[in-house]
């Protein structure tokens, strides 16, 4: 079994959909780990959103295009990066009233953003990004 099988095995049967590098660290090493992953978003199994971040892809019945493959949507993507991050996170206020129940708007897009200034790292999933405070 070669070191590209055993990885997209792996992501076609785990439950999560936000796959980090070191996931796959007891496989190969980080170069050959690279490597894979670059042919598998080639491939259209994964999408890279940041850097050593990957969600799993399917593909979209209209556009033909890989698309995430969460239940959730983008939004589902960018918290449950930000949550394998362990970065922690805010929603703006219509998106909190939204979830809490105070509100029956629905917002188009969830904007999630990190609470510690030192969090840099571009999260990019289609056109939604998380957004930093500055």
């Amino acid at each position: 079994m070669t070191i590209q099988s055993r990885i997209q095995n792996r992501v076609k049967r785990s439950k999560r959909s936000v796959f980090m590098r070191s996931d796959f660290k007891d496989i190969a090493d980080y170069d050959q780990v690279g490597r894979c992953l670059r042919q598998l978003v080639d491939e259209g199994l994964l999408l890279k959103i940041s850097y050593g971040l990957y969600v799993r892809a399917r593909i979209n019945r209209i556009t033909g295009k890989p698309m995430p493959d969460n239940p959730a949507g983008s939004d589902g993507v960018m918290i449950e990066a930000l949550e394998r991050l362990n970065v922690a996170y805010s929603f703006d206020e219509v998106s909190q009233s939204s979830l809490s129940g105070n509100s029956t708007q629905i917002p188009a897009k969830i904007k999630v953003t990190p609470r510690s200034t030192r969090f840099t790292r571009k999260i990019k999933v289609g056109s939604q990004s998380v957004n930093e405070l500055r």
